[in-house]
């Protein structure tokens, strides 16, 4: 009688825990979680719960009990962290990869003039499909672009079920989608009115330069920035050109300096590249709260120099990590940038401490979404944010052992390590199958598409090299 007494009242407890457990759409347990959160706080055998778009709780093992839901992924021990975010790319441009690579004035000589013969909407939606894939497959939940018909890039986003900020591009010279740049400042507005309410799409103003436009246009841009509240995305401080213009254009000044004489520098403003800067320029960029997208693989590549990311993290400046496009840093991965920024930053300041890799991965997450304004609701694993969450396969040959997952992630890791992406709470990828688009479809498409870039290429008189 007492042990029938007993096993009703643990039944009765079961029930009762069963039924006090809170619905969740998705429980994430047996991982290594990297929250990314101001104490940089690690859950070794941690928890992450999910409900609707958002992260509901985050901690320890115990923490599974409490809630109910129909989805576990138990991930055996992988890395949860939060989604990478990509501070500046040109998506589309997947469809020129490895053209011209090494040649000398590209973005003048070779870029500009084939641009000019080949963007349209379609070469635009067709670029930006697979450059998605590319970045979920790597872990790459948010990223900003600036490109042409940003609306169709908006369209392939909104598809895949990624988070963007969307530049449309504004530049003084006649292209694809606007005869000028009040065309193009008129095309944004349009784009900005269709996306302002989007819950993951971010539309923004992208003039490309500061020595691609006026003076005036850029005053514009800056009003209109601030009276809509959107963003506004720019190369900035990027090559010799840019400084020769704008120190003719302003009597000496640096495109920092510039940009703030104008008044065009503001918390709207993030800026890409920032390599050619003094420590007056890192000093205005901090006053102003410009975000910083630090492209290394496409800074070396291009020979244009190593920018001072170590110095402007070190003063709290705003910076995150940017591939730039895949004709410039050549992959859309974030990873791939982590193991050149650490090492490169300590050739450059000759120290090996410099950069540690967790700073890295700040830069790839929180310190990214500090770039992009956006801290408030990604970059880490926090109640209340966003559910942009990754796990990074811990088991790979290339990832084992792992001591300090901050320093695998940095030296050891592959894009192709992430296992699964999830974007607002909806899983996009799997065990590396893409669950809301067809890959194959989307990379057969563009394949198609190459025979119009290599017949416009061999027209020019231009090689395929």
């Amino acid at each position: 009688m007492f042990k029938k007494t007993l096993l009703t009242l643990a039944l009765a407890s079961t029930a009762t825990l069963a039924m006090a457990a809170e619905k969740a759409d998705y429980i994430i347990n047996n991982a290594t979680v990297l929250t990314m959160n101001n104490e940089k706080t690690v859950y070794e055998n941690g928890t992450v719960i999910v409900r609707d778009d958002k992260i509901i709780a985050v901690g320890d093992a115990d923490l599974s009990a409490q809630y109910k839901a129909e989805t576990v992924l138990d991930v055996d021990g992988d890395i949860v962290m939060p989604g990478l975010i990509n501070t500046h790319t040109h998506a589309s441009m997947t469809v020129f990869r490895s053209l011209g690579d090494d040649v000398p004035d590209r973005l003048h000589r070779y870029i500009f003039p084939l641009e000019a013969k080949l963007v349209a909407r379609d070469m635009v939606r067709i670029g930006a499909q697979l450059g998605n894939v590319e970045m979920i497959k790597g872990g790459v939940t948010t990223y900003a672009d600036m490109y042409y018909f940003e609306d169709e890039v908006a369209k392939t986003v909104d598809e895949i079920g990624m988070r963007a900020v969307l530049g449309q591009t504004v530049i003084q010279f006649p292209v694809a989608d606007a005869k000028n740049a009040q065309a193009g400042i008129q095309y944004a507005l349009n784009f900005i009115e269709e996306y302002k309410d989007h819950p993951r799409i971010t539309p923004a103003f992208a003039p490309h330069g500061p020595y691609t436009n006026s003076t005036e246009t850029l005053q514009q841009i800056s009003k209109l920035s601030l009276e809509h509240d959107v963003p506004v995305l720019i190369h900035l401080a990027e090559s010799d050109r840019e400084i020769e213009v704008i120190a003719e254009r302003s009597g000496g000044l640096s495109p920092v300096a510039y940009m703030a004489d104008i008044g065009a520098l503001n918390h709207k403003v993030v800026a890409a590249h920032a390599i050619e800067v003094s420590d007056e320029d890192i000093a205005l960029l901090k006053k102003h709260d410009v975000g910083i997208a630090h492209n290394m693989s496409a800074n070396i590549k291009s020979a244009k120099g190593v920018a001072p990311a170590l110095k402007m993290f070190n003063e709290g400046l705003r910076i995150g990590l940017g591939t730039d496009g895949p004709m410039s840093g050549n992959t859309l991965s974030t990873i791939d940038e982590f193991n050149q920024v650490a090492k490169v930053h300590k050739l450059v300041n000759n120290d090996r401490a410099a950069m540690p890799p967790i700073n890295v991965i700040e830069m790839a997450t929180i310190g990214a979404a500090r770039a992009l304004h956006m801290e408030d609701s990604v970059g880490s694993l926090e109640v209340g944010k966003q559910a942009d969450i990754i796990v990074i396969d811990v088991k790979a040959p290339n990832m084992v052992p792992v001591y300090n997952p901050y320093s695998a992630l940095v030296y050891s890791a592959y894009a192709a390590n992430v296992r699964h992406s999830m974007v607002a709470g909806q899983l996009l990828m799997k065990d590396r199958e893409m669950l809301t688009v067809d890959e194959d479809a989307i990379r057969n498409e563009l394949l198609e598409y190459t025979e119009t870039v290599r017949k416009t290429v061999l027209e020019s008189g231009e090689e395929i090299r």
